[in-house]
């Protein structure tokens, strides 16, 4: 079970851009949360009214917790390059998710039948590389590509390939979330 420590550190990771007065006191964090200084990968998700505002995470732990839920906030908000960064007025309808990602794990595979059958709807993230290109679906994204085909089409057009390229045996790797979410207002401030 996810700690709101999580959405209160994006809070502030995103208020601290409008007021300087905001921070984020690392060590007192880490003495109550001490699974936060262990490397660990997220993504921060930001929504307004049930829309998109920002999604930006990491797929490895290559930091720890806490710092990559820091710098994930502060991008999902102010540097997706999907979006505008986000402006203080929008505060007040924002809904803020943060997902902690299970260790990516490689998915052995025959072909796309194969594929259909091991990937587990609803519960898999999955990670698709091929050549250069990479690309991952959180397992959220099951809410609005329902079935195995629709999701590997649009993760495989998320990398900037052919909607078709799963079928080419591309890398295939799932992992679990974690997520909490809860709308900005609600969400204490530290």
């Amino acid at each position: 079970m996810l700690d709101s420590i999580l959405l209160s550190i994006v809070k502030n990771s995103i208020l601290m851009n409008f007021d300087s007065s905001y921070t984020i006191d690392r060590e007192k964090i880490l003495s109550k949360y001490p699974y936060l200084s262990e490397n660990g990968s997220s993504f921060v998700t930001l929504k307004i009214n049930g829309e998109l505002r920002g999604c930006i995470g990491s797929v490895t732990a290559h930091r720890t917790l806490i710092e990559d839920i820091i710098s994930n906030a502060k991008s999902a908000a102010f540097k997706d390059p999907r979006f505008k960064p986000l402006q203080m007025h929008e505060l007040d309808d924002l809904n803020v998710e943060v997902s902690v990602l299970s260790e990516p794990k490689l998915l052995e595979y025959v072909d796309d039948e194969d594929l259909y059958n091991k990937i587990r709807p609803k519960i898999d993230g999955v990670i698709l590389q091929y050549g250069s290109s990479q690309a991952t679906f959180l397992p959220q994204v099951w809410l609005q590509l329902k079935t195995p085909e629709l999701f590997l089409e649009y993760l495989s057009m998320k990398a900037g390939l052919d909607k078709s390229i799963y079928k080419q045996h591309p890398i295939i790797y799932t992992y679990g979330v974690e997520a909490i979410e809860k709308d900005y207002n609600e969400i204490p401030s530290i």
